[in-house]
């Protein structure tokens, strides 16, 4: 065999160098264009998390956006709401929970178990030992895990879980920088938007007393219309009125009628169900929205609201006193004529009211319901 020309082998060697420079630069360039699109879509997240304004646009990201931005098969949130407090709220500004079946909530930290004191992410395949808490059973179970703490300066708030069907998509000792950093803004934009929701809510809330005012039951109520409508359903109104109220202001002075409007609406609150509205809706009446309530159902309540008032004495200018109330009862069927939601609504508080009207008459302290 006759030696190749060395400037001919020289030739073929270039070109074998050249071949594979352009090969590893095509895949650096490639790496880049990836690597691009990942900082484009944490970007795009980081971006609908800070410009959220509501708690329903935020929780949303977190499913959705975060899944998408990041590839993941499934995400948990776990809040703290030791009070009761934020469930209240979101509530009463009508958000079903029940759209976000991966949100929880719990009462005390010690649920958190092992996690109460999570400082850093902790990942690694998923075990049901360790993380049913944050992936229970009604929720798509992932092979690997992370598991995110979210602190604010008073401590934790939640945690968050990421879960990938990839077993090797998480595993302990992996870098945690970036998923530090995703901890961080999610327990920022939560706490703001926890307190925006709670402004809203103060706009919505009567101060003395706590429950909701009338601007909101007047807005509820016609929701309420429109979705008894939607399902042919039935929903009922109770207007309540605390009797001689006048005479406790002028008898024991308005410190103490302001004692007897909360505490009445601390008894109406008791007898009502969650789903339930209870407004103050002028001086010394509320008025409750029971939606899915027959007019037997809401008579009942009603009863159990004037003998919850009516049955235990207050405390007057530090005597024992009784105070009653007297309530009106009226039912809307959705099969009823067609109306405005807003006549609608505004012609059953209407039937609550006549019907109040008549208990008074009938001599106070009783219930009366509406016929028509």
């Amino acid at each position: 065999m006759k030696p190749i020309p060395e400037p001919l082998a020289t030739s073929t060697k270039l070109q074998a160098e050249n071949l594979q420079l352009r090969e590893q630069l095509s895949t650096l360039i490639e790496q880049v264009r990836r690597n691009e699109d990942i900082m484009r879509r944490h970007q795009e997240f980081d971006l609908a998390f800070i410009s959220a304004s509501s708690f329903r646009e935020l929780i949303e990201s977190i499913f959705d956006a975060l899944s998408a931005s990041s590839k993941l098969d499934v995400v948990t949130l776990v809040l703290l709401d030791s009070k009761y407090e934020v469930r209240r709220i979101l509530e009463g500004l009508n958000i079903d929970l029940s759209d976000f079946p991966n949100l929880f909530f719990a009462q005390d930290a010690a649920e958190f178990g092992h996690l109460r004191s999570l400082k850093m992410p902790e990942l690694g395949p998923f075990d049901e030992k360790r993380n049913s808490y944050m992936f229970p059973a009604q929720v798509l179970t992932p092979a690997s895990v992370a598991v995110v703490p979210l602190w604010r300066h008073h401590g934790m708030i939640g945690l968050l879980g990421l879960g990938s069907l990839d077993r090797a998509r998480f595993q302990s000792g992996m870098a945690t920088d970036f998923l530090e950093h995703k901890g961080s803004i999610v327990a920022i934009c939560l706490e703001n938007v926890i307190n925006i929701e709670r402004l809203k809510h103060l706009g919505l809330t009567d101060p003395l007393t706590g429950v909701n005012n009338r601007r909101y039951v007047t807005t509820r109520l016609a929701e309420e219309v429109v979705r008894t409508r939607r399902h042919a359903g039935v929903m009922s109104c109770i207007y309540i009125d605390i009797d001689h109220f006048k005479k406790i202001n002028d008898t024991y002075g308005h410190q103490s009628g302001d004692d007897v409007l909360r505490e009445v609406a601390s008894r109406i609150k008791v007898e009502l169900r969650l789903s339930d509205t209870l407004g103050r809706f002028g001086g010394e009446e509320f008025v409750a929205l029971l939606p899915d309530t027959h007019s037997a159902d809401a008579t009942q309540v009603a009863e159990r609201v004037r003998a919850g008032i009516s049955g235990r004495p207050f405390m007057l200018g530090g005597q024992s006193k009784q105070v009653t109330a007297s309530i009106g009862v009226a039912t809307l069927r959705g099969s009823e004529p067609d109306q405005t939601a807003e006549a609608s609504g505004q012609r059953l508080v209407a039937r609550a009211d006549q019907a109040l009207y008549q208990a008074k008459e009938s001599g106070r302290n009783r219930v009366c319901v509406s016929e028509n």
